[in-house]
C-alpha cells in the first residue's frame, strides 16, 4: 500500500476548499495588542506557555517569544515543553507536533488553537495502511518521520526529525539494516541518495514543499546570481540538486547566519522568513518560486493549516472543550520507545561530535 497521487489530490482539494471558505481579515493594530495582552494574562494566570512552530505567523512566533515560550522546530518544541516549569502547554502548529509533545510531557494539559490543523503528510499515511505495509517487509526497521500520528509512530523502531535523519540512517545501513521509510518520500530519496541504504519509500508528500519548482529557482538564480540556494530536504530532487545547502528548519536558519552570501533564495515554508529576517537581520530572503503564480496561489509556500493559528483563536484557547490534544497512555507509552531511541541517539552523537572537536 501507498499514498497514490489520487489521494494526494484528495488532500489539495480539502485544502484549497478550506482557503476558498475561510474568512480572513487583518487585524487593526490596535485589535491586535488587545488580543496579545489578553493572551498574555491567560497565560500567566493558567500557568501556561507557548510553543510554536518555525512556520507559524509572525505575531504567533513574536508573542511566543515575549512571553516566554519557544519558536522552534517539531521536537524541539516539544522538549523545551517537557523542561518548562509550565503545567499547560500551547501548542502553535499542527496536530502531530500536540501529540509528540503529549507522549513526551503525558502529564501535563497540551492545548492547540485548533485540532483541526493537520498536515498532507501525516493524512496521507493512515496507521492502518502503514501498518500492513510494514507487515508485509518484517525484516525491515522502521523509521517514520515526526510529521506523521501518534499511532505511527507508535509501530516505528525509529522516529526522526530532517536535522537527524541522515545519521540514523547512516547508523543503520553501517549495521547492515534494509529500512522502510514514511512518510514523505522526497526526504526518504534525499537520505537514501545521500547514505546508500536499502530503503523502501512510502508514497507520500508535504503539499507546501512539492510544489516548489527547480525551472523558477534557476531562472531566479539568472536575475540574482550571488543568492545561495536553501532548500528543505522535502522539496523534490531537482530542487535539491540545485541548492547550495539543504537542511531542516534549523539548519536553513543557522545556514543563512553564517554563509557569506548577503541574499538567499529559500526553499522552504515562508512562516521561516520570521525567524530569519530576526537571526540574519542585514542579509536579503527571497522566497522560491512554487507552481502557482502571484496572487492567483493561494498558499503559495505556506502551510494552509498552520495558517489555521490566528491571534483570534489562540485568544480563546483556554474557554474552549474541543481543543486539549489526548494520546491513549498505552499508545504513548509505545510510541515513546522510538522517540526515546533517537533522542538517546542524537545525545550520544552530540558528544562524539564534541569529542572529535
Amino acid at each position: 500500500m501507498s499514498l497514490a497521487s489520487d489521494k494526494l489530490e484528495t488532500i489539495r482539494r480539502q485544502v484549497q476548499y478550506h482557503l476558498d471558505h475561510a474568512e480572513r481579515k487583518r487585524l487593526a493594530p490596535a485589535e491586535e495588542r488587545e488580543l496579545r495582552e489578553r493572551i498574555k494574562a491567560r497565560l500567566q494566570r493558567e500557568n501556561a506557555v507557548i510553543v510554536a512552530h518555525y512556520y507559524t505567523a509572525p505575531a504567533i512566533q513574536s508573542l511566543a517569544e515575549e512571553t516566554g515560550g519557544c519558536v522552534s522546530d517539531s521536537l524541539e518544541m516539544a522538549r523545551f515543553g517537557h523542561d518548562h516549569s509550565a503545567t499547560t502547554l500551547v501548542v502553535a502548529g499542527v496536530r502531530f507536533m500536540g501529540e509528540t509533545a503529549k507522549i513526551l510531557t503525558p502529564h501535563k494539559r497540551v492545548l492547540m488553537p485548533t485540532l483541526e490543523a493537520t498536515c498532507s503528510l501525516d493524512l496521507g499515511c493512515p496507521i492502518e495502511d502503514f501498518a500492513a505495509f510494514c507487515d508485509q517487509h518484517p525484516q525491515r526497521k522502521v523509521v517514520v518521520y515526526a510529521n506523521t500520528s501518534a499511532a505511527v509512530k507508535a509501530r516505528a523502531d525509529w522516529v526522526v526529525t530532517s536535522s537527524i535523519a541522515l545519521d540514523v540512517v547512516e547508523h543503520l545501513a553501517e549495521r547492515g539494516e534494509q529500512v522502510i521509510w514514511a512518510p514523505d518520500k522526497h526526504l526518504g530519496e534525499y537520505v537514501r541518495r545521500e547514505t546508500g541504504a536499502d530503503m523502501l519509500l512510502w508514497d507520500g508528500a508535504c503539499i507546501v514543499h512539492e510544489e516548489f519548482k527547480a525551472r523558477g529557482i534557476a531562472d531566479l538564480k539568472r536575475v540574482y546570481p550571488d543568492a545561495a540556494v536553501l532548500a528543505h530536504p522535502e522539496s523534490p530532487a531537482a530542487v535539491l540538486e540545485l541548492a547550495d545547502r539543504v537542511g531542516s528548519t534549523t539548519q536553513i536558519i543557522r545556514a543563512a547566519r553564517e554563509m557569506q552570501n548577503r541574499r538567499f533564495i529559500v526553499a522552504t515554508d515562508q512562516g521561516i522568513f520570521y525567524k530569519l529576517q530576526q537571526q540574519a537581520p542585514d542579509k536579503e530572503f527571497i522566497i522560491a518560486p512554487t507552481a502557482g503564480e502571484g496572487a492567483t496561489c493561494r498558499s503559495c509556500a505556506n502551510c494552509p493549516w498552520m495558517a489555521m493559528n490566528e491571534l483570534e483563536v489562540l485568544a480563546q484557547v483556554f474557554d474552549r472543550d474541543d481543543n486539549e490534544v489526548l494520546v491513549d497512555p498505552a499508545l504513548g507509552e509505545q510510541a515513546m520507545v522510538p522517540l526515546r531511541r533517537m533522542l538517546d541517539f542524537a545525545a550520544r552523537l552530540q558528544r562524539d561530535v564534541k569529542g572529535r572537536a
